[in-house]
């Protein structure tokens, strides 16, 4: 024992001298980490989810709350859920709401629901930004949610199509739908189930013979467009497709017909206009030809005093002969005088004298 006090006693005054300043410097800590953390610490140890202190520290060092995440740690410990601290603090640090996916696992697992902790984190990042959380993702999942097709953002009030009849028939539907955890990343969102519906109903009603058969059997619609399996790889799943309410609108078909009857009235007033222009164009070229007619026949009538002419020299024509032409030209036109002056307007020419 004096050995031992003696070979104590030998060490430096220096080396003494560090070895208090590191046991202060650990006590500093110590004081330090149970003055910052004793009260989370204790509230974690009572409830039964222990958090160390050295691990309290790291989430602060990382810049992490520490209360969220021991909070949210102690629900979910009490809870039954296998979630550990660095977990938590790992989706935090990812941008992850904590205390949503927390709350959602708890959801999940009071409803019997079966969703892990890395397909809620998973969900929460998804949805990030887009208004929706992972929390609400679980309640639709648990209480299914009414969609309203046509959306009521759109701008329209009904879904509108056309029967065969060409009436035009007009339908509200609302979509039951329930979110489907396994498919809510990556899936199809409610704009989705809204086009797809309204596709549906657009086809259901024109293979319609009538609009009648429509306004009849209306569930004919919602029948026909749950058969199509419209749900599939969308993050929904589609319980109920039901019509709530169907109107008569405007008779299409009758419209368009009436826009084919005046296009075709204009045009045949085209292609008389054509057929008109041409027979003018026609009737131009015949006056011209007549008029070059009656030009050829002036030239002839030229020619004939230059025959008589050339008969007189050379002794084919005398004087006698070129009298009696003359009377008989006169003759005619003492004729044709009489006639074109005594003679009705219908009636036969008067004979010659």
């Amino acid at each position: 024992m004096n050995l031992s006090w003696l070979h104590f006693a030998q060490i430096p005054s220096v080396l003494w001298l560090g070895l208090w300043i590191l046991l202060g410097i650990f006590a500093l800590v110590i004081v330090v980490l149970v003055f910052n953390f004793f009260g989370i610490w204790v509230r974690a140890w009572v409830s039964g989810a222990y958090v160390g202190l050295i691990e309290l520290a790291a989430l602060r060092l990382r810049s992490v709350p520490v209360g969220l995440v021991v909070d949210n740690y102690i629900n979910a410990r009490k809870s039954g859920l296998e979630v550990t601290v660095d977990q938590l603090n790992v989706h935090f640090l990812a941008g992850g709401d904590v205390q949503g996916v927390v709350r959602a696992l708890i959801a999940a697992q009071k409803a019997s629901i079966h969703l892990t902790f890395d397909r809620a984190c998973a969900i929460d990042l998804a949805t990030k930004g887009t208004g929706k959380t992972v929390l609400d993702a679980v309640k639709t999942s648990v209480n299914p949610k009414v969609i309203d097709c046509p959306s009521p953002g759109s701008g329209k009030s009904t879904v509108d199509a056309v029967a065969k009849d060409g009436i035009a028939v007009k339908v509200k539907a609302r979509v039951t739908v329930r979110t489907n955890l396994e498919r809510f990343v990556g899936g199809a969102t409610e704009e989705t189930i809204i086009a797809r519906v309204g596709e549906g109903i657009v086809s259901t009603i024109g293979s319609a013979a009538s609009y009648k058969d429509v306004l009849e059997n209306p569930d004919r619609i919602s029948k026909t467009v749950l058969d199509k399996a419209l749900d599939s790889n969308t993050a929904f799943e589609i319980l109920s497709i039901d019509i709530a309410d169907v109107d008569v609108g405007e008779n299409v078909g009758a419209k368009l017909q009436a826009e084919q009857a005046q296009a075709n009235k204009l045009i045949a007033q085209a292609q008389a206009e054509v057929r008109r222009a041409a027979a003018m164009a026609v009737e131009q070229e015949m006056v011209a030809r007549t008029q070059e007619m009656r030009a050829r026949v002036v030239e002839a009538e030229a020619q004939v005093p230059l025959a008589i002419a050339e008969a007189f020299r050379s002794g084919n024509l005398g004087i006698m002969d070129f009298y009696r032409l003359k009377n008989i030209q006169a003759d005619t036109g003492m004729r044709e005088s009489i006639a074109s002056g005594s003679a009705p307007a219908s009636g036969p020419n008067p004979p010659a004298s």
